[in-house]
């Protein structure tokens, strides 16, 4: 394994919920990005944000980690959940909310609920 993946690996099995992302938690850099970063930080998840744009083999090697094309990725308990357009389904549907009760990730029940209301 190159020494991106492995940075890679060790990231995502040292952390519950990891995203790569463009741009931090607190500032993102893209739309996507910033949604995904929205929902969590909206339904109180902690997780740990890769800025993909400072690191080009980060930015790169994640792609051919999870075999996926685009940025930002999600992760939860070691395992690729996927970009946005999926975060975004599970966050409406409910899955997103069983997925982190299944993997004891603590979240805030009546945020996830609020967010389904507005996009009812």
């Amino acid at each position: 394994m190159t020494d991106v993946a492995d940075r890679i690996k060790d990231t995502v099995a040292t952390n519950d919920v990891v995203l790569f992302m463009k741009g931090t938690k607190s500032m993102p850099q893209c739309g996507f990005s910033s949604r995904v970063a929205g929902v969590l930080n909206f339904m109180g998840v902690e997780f740990s944000d890769v800025n993909v744009l400072e690191d080009e083999e980060i930015r790169q090697g994640i792609k051919e980690f999870s075999d996926w094309p685009t940025i930002p990725q999600l992760y939860v308990k070691g395992e690729f959940v996927g970009g946005c357009d999926i975060i975004t389904e599970m966050t409406l549907s409910g899955e997103l909310d069983t997925l982190f009760e299944e993997n004891a990730v603590t979240f805030n029940k009546d945020a996830a609920d609020k967010i389904r209301e507005a996009n009812a």
